[in-house]
This record gives C-alpha cells, sequence and structure tokens, in this order.
C-alpha cells in the first residue's frame, strides 16, 4: 500500500476519534440520556466540547478533499514524492489541528490549519 494511501486510513482513524472525543465532551456537559435522545432541545456546548466538535466537523471537510486527491492520485498513476510529502503534510498538520484545537489555541490552530490546506494544494499540483 502507498504511503499516501496509508496516511489516508490513517486519517480516516483520526477522523473516528475525534469523533469519539467529541461525544465523550459533548456527553460531559449534557448528559448521555439528552444526547441519545432528539436533540431537539439539547442545550448549546461550550468550551473544550464545543472546540473538539468543531474541529472534528472541519476534519470530515478536509477528510473528503483528502480522500479524493490520494484516490485520484493513486488511480492515475500519479503518485510521487510530492503526493506523498502533501499526505504527511496533510496528516501531521491534521492531528496537531485536533489536539491544538481542543486545547483552544487560535492563532495556532489557523496556522496549523494553512499548513493542511497546503498539503492539499501540494497533492493538486501533481494532478492538473
Amino acid at each position: 500500500m502507498s504511503i499516501e494511501l496509508q496516511l489516508l486510513v490513517w486519517a480516516a482513524l483520526l477522523a473516528l476519534v475525534q469523533m469519539l472525543v467529541a461525544v465523550v465532551g459533548a456527553q460531559s456537559q449534557v448528559s448521555l440520556p439528552v444526547l441519545a435522545g432528539n436533540r431537539d432541545r439539547m442545550p448549546a456546548l461550550t468550551g473544550w466540547a464545543l472546540r473538539a466538535q468543531r474541529a472534528h466537523i472541519n476534519m470530515l471537510e478536509s477528510l473528503v478533499v483528502f480522500a479524493i486527491l490520494v484516490l485520484v492520485a493513486q488511480a492515475t498513476g500519479r503518485l510521487s514524492p510530492t503526493t506523498a510529502l502533501g499526505a504527511n503534510l496533510f496528516f501531521w498538520s491534521r492531528l496537531a489541528y485536533a489536539l491544538i484545537y481542543v486545547v483552544g489555541v487560535p492563532w495556532l490552530r489557523t496556522l496549523v490549519w494553512a499548513i493542511s490546506f497546503g498539503g492539499l494544494l501540494v497533492i493538486l499540483s501533481e494532478l492538473l
């Protein structure tokens, strides 16, 4: 399996871990019965629980693009050291982003997000 596909699997695992962290955060603030219900009147999350939820949603948005780029590069035989670099930039910066977002470091979070976005652009550059 190529490094790009391996990092795609690791990115999916990261998204699953982020989902669990977001659920734990929500449960700690609103309780399991509320989460198991219809959530029509669920109180708003705050603090780290809200940040964990936002980080997870952001990961899902980025993961779709990453998956498309990696799968197209794989299918078209355009994997290269450049696509491997882009995939590494994406994955490692998304891992850092998840931690930084939950802890609550705003400007560093933005910088790390930009690096992950750059990783996507690096992969895209090999496909155009």
